[in-house]
């Protein structure tokens, strides 16, 4: 009994949709194009969040050794600095290895030949995991004996925080507000669709069909519609994705960007696509027949 149920709703569902064929094209188009305005955003949104992860791991601060310090006086403090909660990494540079640097950023034709190689004094570069914790870190560098002094961009690192923070925050505002958009549209479609069977909606009901009975075809015509709008939006998604990539590559500027490969993100978008789809085909139909449902 319970198998007939669902196979006649199943039927129903199906039938339905060859049915009304020119609304559930539209359905289906209209899920696409939700679908692919949000999962562009999401990408978008990814995309720049990786960028700014990977200047967060390039940002490091320098920390400058006491001058009355011998070599290995200087070298000796590395492990005392790593030890430090949030530094990843403490890189010794001693004052030879500063000037050759500083002679090769400078590039001014042996300028600086005849400077000695103790003008600079020994320093480390210390990387933070947690970029967002850099201000309590550099304080703890500048407190370590040895240490006479540290150079910080702090500024800067607040603005990659920031930048961070703002991004994901607008990600999460657009896919709320184009979920909640597209399971309007899906429900204003199919109740166009609905409309047109109101007359056999009320007999149904007068013949003591329950809502539930009468509500299951059209919320299986939804999630259909609507999982079929969401696998075409995932290969159109990573069509346009694969394209926009490629013309990255080879333009001037934007060819120094480093986008993630959609293989990387095939599954997770895949799935978050189907997810959407059923949440919006149910959600949208059940918004559809339920005034139809009041006889």
């Amino acid at each position: 009994m319970v198998a007939n149920q669902i196979w006649y709703h199943i039927k129903e569902g199906f039938r339905s949709i060859f049915t009304h064929g020119l609304m559930s094209f539209a359905a289906v188009c209209m899920t696409v194009a939700c679908l692919l305005i949000m999962g562009s955003f999401s990408l978008i949104a990814l995309n720049a969040n990786a960028m700014l992860k990977d200047l967060e791991d390039d940002n490091e601060f320098l920390a400058y050794v006491d001058e009355t310090f011998t070599d290995s006086e200087a070298r000796s403090l590395q492990s005392r600095l790593e030890s430090i909660p949030n530094v990843s990494s403490a890189t010794f540079v001693s004052k030879a290895e500063a000037m050759e640097e500083f002679r090769g950023e400078l590039d001014n034709d042996g300028l600086l030949d005849g400077l000695p190689d103790d003008t600079f004094r020994d320093r480390y570069r210390i990387h933070v995991e947690d970029i967002q914790s850099m201000a309590a870190t550099v304080n703890q560098v500048r407190e370590v004996s040895g240490i006479a002094d540290v150079q910080a961009s702090l500024e800067i690192a607040d603005g990659f925080v920031m930048l961070r923070n703002v991004a994901s925050a607008l990600a999460i505002i657009l896919v709320v507000m184009l979920v909640v958009i597209s399971v309007f549209i899906i429900a204003n479609t199919i109740k166009l669709s609905t409309f047109t069977r109101r007359e056999e909606i009320a007999i149904m009901k007068m013949c003591g069909a329950t809502n539930w009975f009468v509500r299951w075809p059209f919320l299986v015509e939804g999630v259909l519609l609507c999982l079929t709008g969401s696998l075409i939006a995932y290969f159109s998604q990573w069509g346009v994705y694969a394209l926009i990539v490629k013309a990255m590559q080879n333009s001037g500027i934007l060819s120094i960007i480093s986008a993630i490969p959609f293989q990387t993100l095939s599954g997770t978008v895949l799935l978050v696509f189907i997810l959407v789809g059923l949440v919006i085909g149910a959600g949208g139909s059940a918004m559809a027949i339920r005034k139809f449902l009041k006889v």
